[in-house]
């Protein structure tokens, strides 16, 4: 059982890290203090080690010194410790591509406003959303050695894995905050699709418990009523990260966390 004081270990990548929420406390992991693991811990009194960095792969968990803005910093496993209780992960994004290409084809989506249609449709097409068969079951490959790693050294420790907000929701459609074709749009949520189910699977061959906030936010995706994650403005591109999470995502993605740890708590 988890309890108030205990160690708790946040590893992952941007959408762990908190881009654009304020306050930041780590410019080179662009890692917010309000991100869901600090709502967490803030919320069950957890002593919170948080390495979640911005462009982190599942090599910059396991094995990789990743570069930042800051400097290299060392593999995030590397912080997981015998006395953890609770480690949260969530990476394979950036495996895929899979943010990276959506501003890929967004920026080329806002050039392609002028240009001829013909090399305008050209250049999109370039453009690799990535989610192929292959690489969704690397990243649950990935994802289950990592939580392999995590029990390795810390054998008491409940491991969750909590995959991405939905980007590209029921209310995606190409517009100001969404320069896509309708295409793109596809291609990119079968790539998110195909992220979820490389979380799923690597869930069920590990045994680690899942939040899918894929599914919570699905209703809450760029162009909603209520956003969790924003959307694309090229000038709102220094205040915001692009098609990362709001802090109303945070906050909801937090929430879920906290649900799974209390339901397995009372059974």
């Amino acid at each position: 059982m988890i309890e108030a004081g205990n160690t708790y270990v946040a590893l992952g990548s941007s959408f762990a890290a908190g881009p654009g929420i304020e306050p930041i406390v780590d410019v080179g992991a662009a890692r917010s203090g309000r991100n869901y693991a600090h709502l967490v811990a803030e919320a069950m009194s957890l002593k919170l080690v948080d390495v979640t960095c911005s462009g982190a792969t599942t090599d910059d968990i396991l094995s990789t010194r990743q570069r930042t803005r800051s400097g290299h910093v060392p593999p995030q496993i590397d912080a997981v410790t015998a006395d953890a209780r609770l480690v949260t992960i969530t990476c394979g994004g950036n495996d895929m591509g899979y943010i990276g290409a959506l501003i890929r084809g967004s920026l080329l989506g806002v050039l392609s406003r002028i240009l001829p249609r013909g090399p305008a449709d050209r250049l999109l097409d370039r453009v690799d959303y990535g989610g192929s068969v292959r690489q969704c079951a690397e990243v649950a490959d990935s994802l289950v050695a990592v939580v392999d790693a995590v029990r390795a050294k810390a054998p008491q420790a409940q491991v969750v894995l909590v995959d991405y907000l939905t980007v590209l929701g029921t209310d995606a459609h190409p517009g100001a905050d969404l320069p896509l074709r309708q295409a793109d749009i596809r291609r990119g949520t079968a790539t998110a699709d195909g992220l979820a189910a490389a979380f799923a699977q690597a869930a069920k061959m590990s045994g680690a418990g899942l939040v899918v906030a894929s599914a919570a936010g699905v209703s809450h995706g760029v162009g909603s009523a209520e956003p969790w994650t924003n959307g694309f403005r090229l000038r709102r591109l220094r205040r915001s990260a692009p098609y990362h999470p709001t802090p109303a995502g945070m906050s909801a993605v937090a929430d879920l966390v906290l649900t799974l740890l209390r339901d397995q708590r009372t059974t």
